[in-house]
């Protein structure tokens, strides 16, 4: 059966790093890992929240590591974040070297990559998968 990773992103910001997701899920190709981008991958409606919420935690609980983008701040990634550890899930706190620090989900992740460029986190994410697996 073959690994999965949860990406947790911004909703609102997924167009901007739709570049670096499709990076990221190159790499964990090459891994053999299948990429699971929850904010791509469904849509739900305002008052639809415990849907949402229960179809992320499952997909979350079945994921094999969280790889947390936070170049743009959401509160949905801590949530997601604290979820993922609670299970016991590695987590990979990823982040632009020019964007803001995120304390807590820096703090929580065991695994962490601070990017300039693509192929920067290319290189820096194969590095900690193969630690991972």
């Amino acid at each position: 059966m073959s690994k999965t990773a949860f990406i947790s992103l911004s909703f609102q910001q997924r167009e901007k790093l739709a570049p670096i997701i499709n990076n990221i899920t190159d790499v964990l190709k090459d891994f053999h890992i299948v990429a699971k981008v929850f904010v791509n991958a469904y849509a739900f409606e305002i008052d639809d929240e415990d849907r949402m919420m229960a179809i992320a935690c499952e997909k979350i609980a079945h994921s094999d590591l969280l790889i947390a983008e936070v170049s743009y701040k959401a509160i949905g990634i801590g949530v997601e974040v604290g979820y993922a550890v609670g299970l016991g899930k590695p987590v990979i706190y990823m982040r632009h070297e020019d964007a803001e620090h995120s304390t807590t989900i820096a703090g929580i992740s065991k695994y962490r990559i601070i990017y300039s460029t693509s192929d920067d986190m290319e290189k820096q994410l194969a590095d900690k998968l193969a630690l991972i697996f």
